[in-house]
């Protein structure tokens, strides 16, 4: 599992003071400030995030050493990202996307479906993205479709619905 977990993006600047625009990517957006200090992707940058306002798209926030909008306008795209340890545990039945990006998934007789490429929230529900040899294929992450996932075992296993092919 990854030690660090993306919490949100830079979505640009906001105002003239060195203000950005957060998308915060938590539960409830507001916990993006609750995880300590937020580094870069690559550990280069460390921001310390204060939380000003609640702005179209996202967050107001501050972030420790920007103080000119051009400094905000720079970090536009960057993502965001947290210590696990600072994160809250989760229940048995809920997972960061982190942890199931690149399991392999099995269906239930153990033949290999492929892996988890990505995870999508359109809103109603979590839909996993599965790179296998059959090509591309998306799973509802329901109880149904994916009734066993294994962080231990590093293992999904999952009950494609039949399709009309």
């Amino acid at each position: 599992m990854e030690e660090r977990i993306c919490v949100g993006a830079i979505a640009g600047a906001f105002g003239v003071r060195g203000e950005v625009r957060l998308k915060s990517f938590c539960a409830v957006a507001e916990d993006i400030a609750a995880y300590g200090a937020l580094t870069t992707e690559d550990g280069a940058r460390r921001f310390t995030v204060t939380l000003t306002r609640p702005v179209a798209g996202g967050l107001g926030a501050r972030l420790s050493g920007v103080g000119t909008r051009e400094e905000a306008e720079g970090l536009r795209g960057t993502t965001l990202w947290a210590d696990r340890a600072r994160l809250p545990s989760l229940p048995d039945d809920e997972f960061y996307h982190a942890d199931l990006i690149g399991l392999p998934v099995f269906d239930p007789g153990g033949a290999p479906l492929g892996t988890v490429r990505a995870i999508y929230d359109h809103g109603a529900g979590d839909i996993l993205e599965v790179a296998g040899p059959k090509g591309q294929l998306l799973l509802p992450f329901t109880r149904q479709a994916v009734p066993t996932v294994d962080l231990a075992a590093r293992r999904i296993v999952a009950d494609p619905p039949e399709s009309d092919e």
